[in-house]
């Protein structure tokens, strides 16, 4: 289970595979808005043991859905700010000197650098964790920012129904406060827009302090429950 599986039964569909590169950790993905049942997570449990992972990750969980995980052994690994835009007044969507294009295979090198400039290693992408953020989705958007040619920035925008996701966005350090976040933003959001979305939500860590203050800046709201990653470790010699 080195690639991504699905379980299905039970009732449940969930998504197993590598946590972003690390082999001992798994990502396990309920469908979204459709918790597990308590017998098809001890399921899942029972089958990542057997494969020999040394721990389980969530992805961001709204608090609804938190609970059957909770319930089942799993703690907190890190709170997240979750954040919606209404889309009535969009930021621009262009910056000085700067060119925002359509994002390519030829790009993704210089887009998972920056990421990785952007990000602590246990949030960066991976090419897997890129990819996954682009097919999240029914539909989805990516860009990349240019300077002189070279990629300064990116976001990774998706839609689905009538709902809009930031699913990504970095900027290089060497080019903060030049408006290139800002202008990423407004070019997702204005898709979204495009598309029939009603709203946008993005999360972010609490303790990226940046990247809320230009969310909060551009028109997005919090949240009032948040989101959280959670985890589950596994006893030495245990099943489950």
């Amino acid at each position: 289970m080195r690639r991504t599986d699905t379980i299905t039964g039970l009732a449940d569909r969930m998504r197993i595979g590598p946590w972003r590169g690390d082999p001992s950790l798994a990502l396990l993905s309920p469908t979204p808005g459709a918790p597990p049942s308590p017998a098809g997570l001890r399921q899942a449990l029972v089958s990542i043991a057997a494969h020999g992972y040394r721990a389980v990750l969530t992805p961001a969980l709204t608090f609804p859905e938190q609970q059957v995980f909770l319930d089942s052994g799993f703690s907190v690994h890190e709170r997240l700010h979750l954040l919606r835009h209404d889309l009535f007044d969009l930021p621009g969507s262009t910056a000085p000197n700067t060119q925002i294009r359509r994002g390519k295979t030829r790009d993704l090198e210089a887009v998972l650098a920056l990421d990785g400039l952007a990000f602590d290693g246990f949030w960066r992408f991976d090419l897997d964790g890129l990819l996954d953020a682009r097919h999240a989705t029914p539909r989805s958007r990516f860009r990349v920012a240019c300077v002189n040619s070279r990629v300064v920035g990116y976001h990774v925008a998706g839609v689905a129904r009538r709902l809009g996701y930031l699913q990504r966005l970095a900027v290089h350090p060497e080019f903060h406060g030049r408006g290139i976040g800002t202008a990423l933003v407004g070019d997702a959001l204005s898709w979204c827009r495009r598309r029939g979305c009603e709203s946008v939500l993005v999360n972010t860590q609490e303790i990226n302090q940046r990247a809320h203050s230009l969310y909060r800046h551009l028109g997005f709201t919090d949240e009032p429950t948040g989101l959280a990653v959670l985890e589950y470790t596994f006893r030495e010699g245990s099943n489950a």
